[in-house]
């Protein structure tokens, strides 16, 4: 088993490269070598075992005999991104620390007047709803193969790149944000059972690994995209999702018959334009 320590590129641009490679391709940048059950011509083999759940973009099996050698031999476990992924993207990430500015789309959701629903529970009840928020919202974004980059609170970030989500991430990100509102009981006629906003944004962002002092190496996204991202997900009411308006060009959804507002978002010296989708 080729295992070995890929070398580290000392210089910024072989490494934005890499990870270009990586983000929008799924593959190795010509010139590093993969571990051998990396490479994708393996995908239709691993593909072809008969045990479930498994990766959803290499296969590798996570249950059954597949399961055990892929966790015993190979080191390969569901992903803490996305369990519907393997761990491929952090050990890359510890291979190759840096990024890359490239072109994403963002998500936030989060718990509208949580403060307040905060102060009519106990401690205990609290923590429940919040977990089982959690586990509402995430389904759809791991079925819809985001990564969720952190759980804050009452709220939660995840993105979307080319390599997992497709080509038209931005509609992707519009749909995970749709279903997230459904899952937490919004809907016409209907009455949440938490009261959610989403907030969807597509633009350059900077993704790489962050190595902190203890030693663990993080998938961060960083930049204006990102802060942009925040803040519409802040002005959403309870059931709405606010589209940023580069996600809606790059989703080309038709979007006519949906309110559209103009906002001044904090942090922002222009205006921005958003538009409303009612669960």
């Amino acid at each position: 088993m080729d295992d070995k320590p890929i070398p580290q590129p000392e210089n910024d641009e072989i490494i934005s490269e890499v990870w270009r490679t990586y983000l929008t391709s799924g593959r190795a940048a010509e010139g590093y070598k993969q571990p051998w059950f990396e490479h994708p011509y393996l995908r239709p083999i691993f593909r072809a075992l008969p045990a479930d759940p498994r990766c959803q973009i290499c296969y590798i099996p996570f249950s059954g005999v597949g399961g055990f050698i892929s966790k015993r031999l190979l080191d390969v476990t569901p992903s803490p991104l996305n369990p519907h992924m393997c761990n491929v993207c952090e050990r890359f990430a510890e291979r190759f620390l840096g990024g890359v500015e490239m072109e994403v789309s963002v998500l936030f959701a989060d718990i509208r007047g949580s403060t307040p629903l905060a102060e009519k529970m106990s401690t205990r009840e609290f923590s429940h709803l919040i977990r089982r928020f959690y586990n509402a919202a995430v389904k759809p974004l791991y079925a819809n193969n985001a990564l969720i980059e952190k759980f804050v609170g009452d709220g939660l970030t995840a993105f979307f790149v080319p390599a997992f989500a497709g080509p038209n991430h931005a509609r992707t990100a519009i749909k995970a944000g749709r279903e997230i509102l459904k899952a937490t009981g919004h809907g016409e006629g209907k009455t949440p059972w938490l009261p959610v906003g989403v907030g969807v944004n597509t633009g350059m962002a900077y993704i790489g690994s962050m190595k902190v002092e203890s030693g663990r190496t993080d998938i961060s996204i960083l930049g204006d995209t990102v802060n942009t991202t925040a803040r519409l997900c802040s002005e959403a009411a309870a059931g709405e999702l606010l589209i940023g308006n580069h996600a809606k060009i790059a989703s080309d959804l038709p979007l006519d018959g949906h309110e559209k507002r103009t906002l001044s978002l904090k942090g922002k010296q222009t205006s921005v334009d958003a538009w409303v989708i009612k669960a």
